[in-house]
């Protein structure tokens, strides 16, 4: 209704009563005193509160240990091979550059007889001692073959070296005598060549450069495979030390390695 009072006659007098004959002064002071404890009581609370938040243990951060680095075994060498060891290169056809590639038939028949008489020398083991046996027959049956290879093999070197060809013919066959007697593949080479002299031994003389050419890779192969093997070797290492080797680490360069055992052997007669 227009002009009705904001507040109900009844509550108003309830309050005027309340309040009636309370100087204005007094009855400040005492709302002042309310608000004062409301705000003790409330510092009082909080601080309550702060001490009990303080006394709760807390944790310390969790800090993840660092991850494991399982670092494999260093790659080693084939068949126990010097890890310097220097293998023959492939030129761009894929072919290795061995004693044995490029050669003529003469020279290849005399590289098997070569390859047959570092195998006597070589091949100690007591399943390889029949080697020696048909080595000495092969000498027997095949020497005016082997004499006429060997003229062949002179003639050639002269035509390449001149008159002075023989110091490069030797060192030449000391380079083969020392590749057959390669020590990491001396086991396999024994057991090809131990084949090989079985055959050998019913060869005519008119057939030995043939026999030769096909006997002779059949060798060649113990070593090929082994080279093979070698690379794969120092691709392996090269990988490994970028992984796991320290930067400054310098790995050790490949150096000649000398072979013994092998020296050159004097021509068939």
């Amino acid at each position: 209704m227009p002009g009705a009072p904001l507040v109900a006659p009844g509550i108003f007098f309830a309050r005027r009563q309340r309040y009636e004959g309370v100087p204005l002064r007094e009855w400040t002071r005492v709302n002042l005193l309310k608000i004062r404890q409301y705000i003790l009581t409330g510092a009082a609370m909080a601080a309550l509160s702060a001490l009990a938040a303080c006394s709760q243990k807390v944790a310390p951060p969790t800090i993840a240990p660092p991850p494991v680095v399982v670092v494999p075994p260093q790659p080693m060498p084939p068949r126990g091979a010097a890890p310097t060891l220097v293998v023959p290169v492939l030129d761009a056809y894929g072919v290795r550059r061995t004693v044995n590639a490029g050669i003529s038939g003469a020279q290849t028949t005399w590289n098997l007889r070569s390859a047959y008489n570092v195998a006597a020398l070589n091949c100690l083991d007591p399943k390889h001692a029949q080697i020696v046996v048909n080595y000495r027959e092969f000498l027997k049956v095949q020497a005016k073959k082997l004499t006429a290879v060997n003229k062949v093999v002179d003639q050639e070197f002269k035509a390449k070296h001149g008159t002075r060809f023989v110091p490069p013919r030797e060192a030449y066959m000391t380079q083969v005598y020392n590749y057959f007697a390669l020590p990491p593949t001396l086991s396999s080479f024994c057991d090809a060549t131990l084949a090989m002299s079985a055959e050998a031994a019913t060869v005519k003389s008119a057939d030995l450069d043939s026999f030769a050419a096909r006997s002779l890779p059949a060798i060649e192969g113990v070593f090929l495979e082994f080279y093979q093997s070698y690379d794969q070797y120092r691709a392996d290492l090269q990988a490994w030390q970028a992984k796991y080797m320290a930067p400054s680490a310098t790995p050790a360069q490949p150096v000649a390695m000398s072979l013994p055992g092998a020296v050159p052997q004097p021509q068939a007669q």
